[in-house]
């Protein structure tokens, strides 16, 4: 458990509030030793973004609509508090060591197996109880717009193996992009799949559904799981199914028919097989709120990308201006690699080797559609 002991501050509240309302003084503890604070990053357009070293969240994103309007567009919490308390824990996380599902929370590398917390049924997600998002970065503001955050985890944390040294880059730049890029090396051969787990609502956060975004997916396959979610080891196609989303779909429009992937996800978590080459930076998706014209391309190196539809959000979480969050007010688009790799030769490859850097860029760039 998270030893926490609030933290003194000489600042007022309200010199400390930002374009969002939010007060960095609400986000000042010491969370297990390490100080948590709320940093600023803004572009030359008025975009704003906030961010807390607890688990590496993204609080705020502040971008314009149709008509030039600032909207906070993911969910989040008004303090530290929010996240330490939730029920839903993984809101603008840094999720890692290994993103997505480990079947039986288990694999073996060289011939060694390694065991790790069965935390969702019988598999591992998200690396664990006290993952990446559950942890204390380091944290190092470079400039207006740049954010710097580390993290090293201890041999067999988690029980993973090798210590792992993370750097992970939040940029706001002048293109109204957000950009991540991520960095891993480590000293005894282990696997690494880090993504970003923020939730998205391109109408403003708080709004009562995501189901009616248009969404498109550059991908032709996916891959089809059991019903705990591990994939079944091949890609399947879209084509003549709900999940297709090669042309631009409301979300909604078909998460409710009767077709045995979306009754296994309770509605969309399926991860998707990008079109594009090995290692290149491509378009992920697409996303546009039909409410404010903001639209969200997101680009990635990665060869994957998981779609969730916030099927578990339940309206218990209460977000940043009082609201609450209803099931499915949010979607995410998570790059990655695939689900169960470390068990599964035929995907690619997230075994990290000492000598080797890990690398991954996700890109999400906001616009808006008139």
């Amino acid at each position: 458990m998270a030893t926490i002991i609030l933290m003194a501050c000489a600042c007022s509240q309200s010199a400390q509030e930002n374009k969002a309302g939010l007060s960095k003084a609400a986000f000042e503890k010491i969370v297990d030793g390490k100080n948590v604070s709320l940093w600023t990053l803004t572009n030359k357009n008025g975009m704003e973004m906030t961010v807390t070293n607890y688990g590496g969240k993204v609080v705020s994103l502040l971008v314009p609509d149709k008509n030039g309007k600032f909207i906070d567009v993911v969910t989040g919490y008004k303090d530290i508090d929010g996240y330490l308390d939730s029920g839903e824990i993984y809101f603008g996380a840094t999720i890692g060591r290994y993103g997505n599902r480990i079947a039986n929370g288990k694999f073996s590398l060289d011939g060694v197996e390694y065991k790790l917390e069965q935390n969702n049924g019988p598999n591992n997600l998200h690396g664990g109880v006290k993952g990446f998002h559950a942890v204390v970065w380091d944290c190092k503001q470079l400039n207006d717009s740049t954010l710097e955050l580390s993290y090293t985890a201890k041999d067999m944390e988690e029980g993973f193996p090798g210590n792992l040294s993370i750097k992970v880059v939040y940029k706001l730049n002048d293109n109204n992009e957000f950009q991540i890029e991520y960095y891993g090396q480590t000293d005894k051969k282990t696997v690494c799949n880090l993504t970003n787990h923020t939730y998205f609502n391109l109408s403003g956060e708080g709004c009562e559904t995501a189901l009616d975004h248009i969404l498109s997916i550059n991908a032709d396959g996916y891959t089809p799981t059991n019903a705990d979610l591990i994939p079944l080891g091949q890609i399947a196609q879209v084509e003549g199914t709900p999940l297709d989303f090669r042309t631009p779909t409301v979300i909604g429009q078909r998460i409710e028919s009767d077709f045995e992937a979306l009754k296994l996800g309770n509605g969309y978590d399926h991860n998707y097989v990008i079109n594009k080459k090995a290692g290149e930076v491509g378009l992920a998706a697409t996303a546009v709120s039909p409410v404010t014209g903001i639209k969200m391309d997101v680009f990635t190196d990665q060869p994957g990308v998981q779609l969730y539809s916030g099927n578990w959000m339940n309206g218990s979480q209460i977000g940043k201006l009082g609201k609450a969050y209803l099931r499915r007010a949010a979607f995410c688009l998570e790059t990655q690699c695939f689900p169960d790799s470390p068990n599964q030769p035929q995907f690619p490859s997230v075994t990290l080797s000492p000598g080797q850097t890990y690398r991954h860029t996700c890109i999400h760039k906001f616009s808006v559609e008139k």
